[in-house]
């Protein structure tokens, strides 16, 4: 294995504060019920998706709320893990390729990576503007192998969300599943992913770095 391709949300970031934080005043503004374990169920699958499930004909009206919350907010509850770094430098130290799949749009993707510092680990970045198909579809996991010009044989995709690992699954790379973030473990284990792990050095271990 050469290359680490990761989700963003959940997964290099301590993000799930402020994404529930966001979703939570959009619905309340917008009058709809909260549904916190339905949304956790969503994320990792685009915003744009995510609108159109609770709300209905007014998706757009929902898309503008969250973004601007979401970016109202972002600089005072967007943190990385106490780890992260550890993680990313590691796997840089032992030569390996590192790149971002995520369903995040490009705007607020960029704005992630440069608040936290994280830019600079990955030679590559995917966004949901960035592919016509969305996890669990392959096409953004292959858009970035293909942007790093390597088979999906010799890269592993790691995610927090069933749709991170089925989407991996589906590119034909190896898969691991982290526990930190948005799905229990039990979830992430049906999806049957080559690795689950609990803290970051069994992910550096998996990863080979």
């Amino acid at each position: 294995m050469i290359a680490a391709l990761f989700d963003l949300d959940g997964t290099l970031t301590d993000s799930l504060p402020l994404i529930l934080h966001t979703y939570e005043t959009v619905f309340r503004e917008m009058g709809l019920k909260w549904q916190p374990d339905a949304v956790l169920d969503m994320i990792g699958l685009p915003l744009r998706q995510i609108a159109k499930t609770f709300a209905a004909g007014r998706d757009a009206e929902f898309l503008a709320a969250y973004q601007s919350i979401y970016f109202r907010d972002h600089d005072r509850l967007m943190r990385i893990y106490p780890w992260t770094n550890d993680l990313l430098r590691a796997l840089r130290g032992s030569g390996m390729r590192l790149g971002v799949v995520t369903s995040k749009g490009r705007k607020g993707t960029e704005k992630t990576l440069r608040w936290t510092g994280l830019a600079p680990y990955f030679e590559v970045v995917v966004t949901a503007d960035d592919s016509p198909t969305h996890k669990p579809d392959a096409g953004p996991v292959l858009a970035a192998l293909r942007a790093m010009e390597l088979a999906p044989a010799v890269a592993a995709y790691v995610g927090d969300s069933v749709y991170d690992v089925l989407a991996g699954k589906a590119a034909g790379t190896l898969t691991a599943a982290v526990t930190w973030g948005a799905a229990d473990r039990e979830r992430l284990q049906a999806c049957r992913p080559d690795a689950v792990c609990d803290d970051w050095r069994e992910l550096t271990a998996f990863l080979g770095g």
